[in-house]
């Protein structure tokens, strides 16, 4: 088991530093599937004490994975560093990865290696990248709500220790909300506002926030939209070029992934295998062939797409949920089909 471990660190070590030229712990830990964006989201909003606790693996098993990581980054020569956390609170206090809080396990997760081969400049912007502390977010709430200082309420409102504080009591009161849908400006204004906040939103469907746009100052917003529209046609090419080649990246990528899908099941169909690999590959779809062991093709994230679509297209799941049954009871139900099929496509 720890072998195994060991080669699915690498490989996902691997590929966070051949396409971000920097490898963290907390991506390879994500990559790895034992944390969820959401998890780390309510870790860096100061909501929970410590990352472990949230992880679907136990502690030790998240420092059996670092040791490794530590060992691979050493072999590979890479340049180390220690980077601060700091949680998305006003106060920006230190978060803290261990329950334990054993000063040598926090350190371990601290540490960032980056490529020797880059260069001083390329260097400092990476370290600029890491080193930012996370967004403050405000939440646009879709139940009424009144401010724990004050008691009024708004249309916003900041959460600090659970409480809900109107932006007046947040010290925001000053910023203008500007809506998802234009990148450019969103970066723009971001980028000359000395205080910001992401707005985010509770979806009832997708059961996680979504991104509703930032709040930024006045005058920030304002010479972002004088800057766009002097550049607006320029944008519009460059995105048309941008666009072409991500379409073209990604059907390299999904190539790469139904040829290692053939490779663990050679009795599985090729067509078969490429549809797999076109939607377990979709660009921003967040399903596992987008996660860091799916872009490195790691057999275990490759053969979650394979049982996820074993799952829905070869089993009675999906009418099982339909009825009404628990999700979980509907998947313990199928688990013999799963292993049937599986065993078939694994046959040359």
């Amino acid at each position: 088991m720890s072998g195994r471990l060991d080669r699915r660190v690498t490989a996902v070590a691997e590929e966070l530093l051949q396409r971000k030229k920097v490898v963290v712990p907390l991506e390879v830990l994500s990559g790895l599937g034992w944390l969820g964006s959401r998890s780390v989201q309510s870790w860096e909003l100061g909501r929970e004490p410590h990352l472990d606790s949230l992880a679907s693996v136990g502690p030790d098993r998240l420092v059996e994975a670092v040791t490794y990581l530590h060992q691979w980054a050493a072999d590979k020569g890479l340049r180390k560093s220690e980077v601060d956390y700091v949680s998305a609170t006003r106060d920006r206090r230190s978060l803290r990865f261990s329950r334990s809080g054993d000063a040598e396990v926090e350190q371990a997760f601290r540490i960032q290696w980056t490529d020797p081969t880059l260069s001083e400049a390329r260097l400092a912007k990476v370290a600029q990248r890491q080193a930012k502390a996370p967004d403050l977010v405000v939440i646009s709430p879709d139940k009424h709500w009144h401010c724990a200082q004050c008691g009024e309420t708004g249309e916003f409102h900041f959460l600090e220790d659970e409480k809900p504080l109107c932006l007046d009591c947040a010290d925001m009161d000053h910023l203008v909300f500007l809506p998802s849908g234009d990148a450019a400006l969103t970066r723009r204004a971001r980028k000359a506002s000395g205080l910001a906040a992401v707005v985010v939103r509770w979806s009832k469907s997708r059961k996680r926030f979504d991104r509703r746009g930032i709040l930024v100052e006045r005058a920030a917003l304002d010479s972002a939209e004088e800057q766009c529209l002097a550049d607006e046609d320029l944008r519009e090419r460059r995105k048309a070029r941008d666009r072409s080649r991500r379409a073209a990246q990604d059907l390299v990528f999904q190539a790469a992934f139904a040829e290692r899908i053939g490779e663990l099941f050679p009795g599985l169909a090729s067509e078969r295998a490429h549809a797999i690999a076109e939607h377990a590959g979709t660009r921003s779809s967040g399903r596992v062939g987008r996660s860091a062991a799916g872009q490195a093709l790691d057999e275990h994230a490759v053969t979650l797409a394979v049982v996820a679509a074993i799952r829905h297209e070869e089993t009675d799941y999906d009418a099982m949920l339909m009825a009404g049954v628990p999700r979980a009871t509907a998947r313990e139900r199928i688990r013999d089909d799963i292993d049937r099929v599986l065993g078939l496509w694994r046959q040359g």
